[in-house]
């Protein structure tokens, strides 16, 4: 859904105003910002990983336009869980003012520390638990525990005089996760009896039927591949899924095998939850990966990065044959993780580049080896059933994700007029239990390309297509100031569109021709002439090749 772009207006006294930055329309970017009493609370703060047809780019944040000219009056960012989609654009604001505190769990501030380390940045960090109850503001923040793909996940109960909103963050109901940490349903309900005005769950998985897999089913499956695989077994899953990584290193020390981490962010992750006790490591079995080599291939798991297909992870450069560790005919690949949506063509390329060198490559498709961390329909009917909210904005999902959620929630006696499917720059204002839309932002993508933030532009981005694409032509004429004639040229020099230049000896003399005219007409300004060369070009390139390059003409005055 689109929303006519229109600014809200001032926000009236005693009302909450709740305006989802990201989240919405995508997986990632996950950024929502609460407003009461002129104070502002953002819960989350992610980035978004680009797709094929943004080349060059490095990372997307949330635009942070709405909170830029605002910066003290931001009480806190609340971290609902250490997910890059949720942590990830955290350094990028904090460079606008260092100071705001970051509130979270143990794990959660150990994770986002880390990265901040890298960007140079001390924060201030307030580490909270489950069942902690805390005045950030005019905000009163209840924290809940939820079962996630990684620990120590919160969702976040917002407390005002103007209403009650619960936050989920990222969850499921998984009764018998590892950890032992259940979603806090008793809490759950404990709400929905106080009464909830604007529940914004979670929505990935709202098109998804039944109950989310169990995690623990995963560990016996892993086991099995790991003991029947001849030779090196290489699991690729996200660096912070601490969880699957506990039941590669249960399974592989089962089967007398040792464990190398590969690539820097799991290295990172997996030595903060090992030093926090997130991460149980059995006696022996981690190794270094300079030593990894010196081991039997039957002696030896590698735990890496890249199980969505990234370009420079661990994985992709496997398939290309750029790595340390070359991949070949016997060798176990298992990609332990989901399919992001707009990843896939990037996976299956992996999957086909490990086959084709001999790998036997096992992932979700065909066998059971990983479930989400996301709720399912199921789950979500049973959170709606219990909470019974008067106010429903779904969030985290797609579009698709969002209007299935939509639809539990009527299903369950929400009245439609009641739920709203919101675009990110969205403006929902709560006032005495009702939920309504007041306005609209105009928010964009601001892309991460190299050390600029925000310089590349969408209209830049589609010249990086065409060029990597459709290639590039130049043109260069020398003409004479007074007549208009040509001195030197048309010199045509090309770039990915085709390997013999004489292919350009059709259409020198149209140029010619085309820039006689325009002088004989009077035309003497070099941009109009610029003009006349592109046109004459693009004409010729699309009749003969069927091909739209990137033409870049210069017409110089002698």
């Amino acid at each position: 859904m689109q929303s006519p772009i229109a600014p809200p207006p001032p926000l009236e006294a005693g009302t909450l105003r709740v305006t989802p930055v990201g989240g919405l329309g995508e997986i990632g970017r996950n950024m929502t910002v609460y407003e009461y009493e002129g104070k502002l609370l953002v819960v989350d703060c992610g980035v978004l990983f680009p797709e094929a047809d943004q080349p060059g780019v490095d990372l997307i944040l949330p635009d942070f336009s709405i909170v830029r000219d605002r910066l003290d009056d931001v009480v806190g960012i609340v971290l609902t869980h250490g997910h890059e989609d949720h942590i990830g654009a955290v350094p990028y604001l904090l460079k606008l003012r260092e100071d705001i505190p970051l509130i979270g769990s143990g794990l959660t501030l150990a994770l986002v520390e880390a990265k901040l380390k890298e960007h140079r940045i001390t924060p201030y960090t307030f580490d909270v638990k489950e069942g902690q109850v805390e005045e950030l503001g005019p905000f009163t923040c209840e924290f809940v525990a939820v079962n996630h793909s990684i620990p120590d996940a919160l969702a976040v109960a917002i407390k005002t005089p103007a209403g009650v909103v619960l936050h989920t963050g990222d969850f499921k109901m998984d009764q018998l996760p590892l950890d032992g940490r259940l979603t806090d349903l008793r809490a759950f309900a404990r709400l929905g009896e106080e009464g909830v005005d604007l529940f914004l769950p979670d929505s990935t998985n709202a098109d998804v039927p039944g109950f989310t897999p169990l995690e623990r089913d995963i560990g016996p499956v892993l086991e099995s591949i790991i003991e029947r695989a001849p030779r090196r077994v290489i699991v690729a899953s996200f660096s912070s899924h601490v969880h699957r990584v506990q039941q590669v290193l249960d399974a592989a020390h089962a089967h007398g095998r040792r464990v190398a981490l590969l690539g820097r962010s799991m290295v990172r992750n997996m030595t903060i939850a090992a030093e926090l006790g997130y991460l149980k490591v059995p006696d022996g079995v981690l190794i270094d990966f300079k030593k990894a080599g010196d081991l039997p291939d039957d002696r030896i798991v590698y735990m890496s990065t890249g199980s969505q297909g990234e370009p420079m992870a661990v994985l992709s450069r496997m398939a290309n044959l750029e790595h340390q560790i070359e991949v070949g005919e016997g060798d176990t690949v298992i990609l332990a993780s989901s399919l992001i949506p707009g990843n896939e063509n990037a996976v299956y390329r992996v999957i086909n580049g490990l086959t084709k060198l001999g790998a036997n490559v096992v992932h979700k498709g065909n066998a059971k080896v990983h479930v989400s961390g996301h709720a399912a329909a199921g789950e979500l009917l049973y959170c709606y059933n219990i909470l019974k909210p008067k106010n429903v904005l779904p969030v985290h999902g797609e579009y698709r994700h969002l209007v299935a959620s939509q639809k539990l929630a009527i299903e369950t006696g929400v009245p439609e007029r009641n739920t709203i499917v919101a675009d990110d720059g969205t403006v929902v204002d709560l006032r005495n239990g009702v939920a309504r839309v007041v306005g609209q932002y105009d928010l964009g993508l601001v892309y991460v390309d190299g050390s600029s933030v925000g310089e590349i532009t969408d209209a830049d981005l589609k010249d990086r297509r065409i060029l990597g694409e459709e290639g590039f032509i130049s043109i260069i004429v020398v003409v004479e100031a007074q007549t208009g004639r040509i001195v030197v040229g048309p010199e045509i020099n090309a770039k990915g569109f085709a390997e013999d230049d004489k292919v350009f000896d059709s259409v020198k003399p149209k140029i010619s021709a085309a820039l006689a005219e325009a002088a004989g007409n009077g035309v003497r300004d070099p941009y109009a002439l610029q003009q006349v060369v592109r046109r004459t070009v693009g004409r010729w390139v699309n009749t003969s090749f069927r091909r739209r390059p990137m033409i870049v003409p210069m017409v110089i005055e002698a």
